[in-house]
């Protein structure tokens, strides 16, 4: 049988006939991947803002205000704590491993809970927590006040273990502490432990994030309590711990022994930055160095905070706290800090919509140098160039054919 002849009018017919409809359909629904540009066009939802979706630095420059400060941190906020105008940021919905910052969420989710008197005995698995510790013992009681004063002057983890026992079990008090992240729209943190611990509690930044924008907004909100503002400001306190023989022989039923601040920053402390309020550091090895503050100078309250930074944060601290007094009343805000309760979040995690994430994974910045295009003119197009292809392949099989063959 002899391969049936199509001349060029015909392959121009078929072209037509079979190129409309798939063409139609790539546009509605071809996939194809392109290179992400440098900069995504930030979604209008964004939870401050939309300039706020960049992942680089964000500022709106003003004349005789210099750039903000070149610091080694993969993300940082700076803003207008009375106002809650955003003044600069990088990465600020970026989400990272918060390190023992994550205990500004354990305060501010149990200090309102949980009676300042009321004592509290740890058990043996509180006591025996990883990472710097207070040095409780199953066989005294604390008192709530004092676990709250070790758990953010010294960033003890046992005391932050017994405080989640003490509201009800660890598990419940990561149900208390995401729920208050939602209420006050901190949507970039999920809190996996009370104390920021990661890899040694099997968590990774999957299961446990928050970024710069979520920490100024809970160490904001923290700030306004009272109680939460003493324990942040506190840089002497003598902790309870079990008399020695030697104050057992006076009578004396509970020792003590003293604990320092870990913010160098405070006043009379070997980094004391003028006007400081109260902060919060961590470190853990996957996290790197995270940091967040507040300090008041002239009537104005600035809080900056900073993510997976190369060294101990303070002098980068002091950088960004400087830059936020001076530019503050002379750049255009490039975002606010939302307050607590219904404000449109721009979306649900883990619902990209198909082109960009709302808050991306620090860990997963390699996977987005290609995104899923879904449809518009670039698929119509690639169709388009693979059938012209498809048809002209045929066109010459058919040609061959239709020359004599030896027998």
């Amino acid at each position: 049988m002899r391969a049936e002849r199509r001349g060029p009018a015909g392959v121009r017919r078929a072209l037509t006939v079979i190129t409309i409809p798939v063409t139609v359909t790539a546009v509605a629904a071809a996939p194809v991947l392109v290179a992400a540009p440098a900069t995504a066009a930030p979604p209008a939802e964004t939870v401050g803002g939309p300039q706020l979706a960049g992942r680089g630095i964000v500022v709106n420059r003003a004349p005789g205000v210099p750039a903000p400060p070149r610091i080694r941190a993969a993300s940082y906020m700076i803003a207008d704590a009375d106002t809650g105008e955003v003044l600069a940021a990088k990465d600020p919905h970026g989400r990272y491993l918060p390190a023992s910052t994550i205990k500004t969420l354990t305060a501010l989710t149990l200090i309102p809970k949980l009676d300042p008197n009321r004592l509290v005995r740890p058990s043996q698995k509180a006591c025996d927590v990883e990472g710097t510790k207070v040095g409780l013992t199953p066989k005294m009681k604390y008192k709530v006040s004092e676990l709250f004063h070790a758990m953010l002057m010294m960033s003890a983890n046992d005391a932050a273990f017994t405080l989640a026992e003490a509201d009800g079990g660890v598990q419940k008090t990561l149900a208390d502490m995401n729920a208050e992240a939602k209420r006050i729209n901190a949507h970039d943190t999920l809190a996996g432990s009370p104390n920021g611990l990661d890899r040694d509690l099997g968590l990774n930044v999957r299961t446990q994030h928050t970024s710069a924008y979520d920490l100024a907004l809970i160490l904001r909100e923290g700030m306004r309590n009272p109680q939460y503002r003493a324990y942040m400001q506190a840089i002497d306190f003598k902790f309870p711990a079990p008399p020695t023989k030697k104050q057992r022989k006076k009578g004396l039923k509970v020792g003590g022994y003293p604990i320092h601040t870990h913010n160098h920053m405070l006043a009379g402390e070997r980094q004391a930055y003028q006007g400081m309020l109260g902060g919060k550091n961590g470190y853990t090895i996957a996290a790197q160095q995270t940091f967040v503050a507040e300090a008041r100078r002239g009537g104005h309250t600035i809080v900056i905070s900073l993510m997976r930074a190369d060294r101990p944060p303070s002098p980068y601290a002091a950088k960004l706290l400087d830059w936020g007094f001076a530019a503050r009343g002379k750049v255009r805000p490039v975002g606010v800090l939302v307050p607590p309760g219904d404000v449109k979040q721009a979306k649900k995690d883990g619902d990209s919509g198909g082109v960009l994430p709302d808050a991306p994974l620090a860990s997963d910045d390699s996977s987005r140098r290609l995104l899923l295009f879904g449809g518009g003119a670039a698929g119509a197009l690639l169709a388009m160039a693979v059938l012209f292809v498809v048809l002209r392949r045929r066109r010459r099989l058919e040609a061959a054919r239709s020359l004599p063959r030896d027998r």
